[in-house]
């Protein structure tokens, strides 16, 4: 069974990269286009459907124009 913390931090993860797609004023469609996905792909992680690794936040991050750390509690 997870715990419950990991799912808190994932959450608090999720947030940071819908905001910052949107403070960087791009459509999921958008950035689904950079990164070479189906923009369903970037809608799954908004949701928490879809998990990511580490790597590929370092690629989103890049794109969003944030540090790594930024998507961090």
């Amino acid at each position: 069974m997870p715990n419950p913390l990991h799912r808190e931090t994932y959450r608090y993860v999720i947030k940071q990269l819908r905001k910052a797609r949107l403070e960087a004023d791009l459509t999921q469609v958008e950035v689904a286009e950079k990164l070479k996905k189906p923009q369903s792909f970037i809608s799954k992680i908004e949701s928490g459907e879809r998990r990511l690794d580490i790597t590929e936040i370092a690629q989103i991050a890049k794109i969003y124009k944030k540090k790594l750390e930024y998507f961090l509690p």
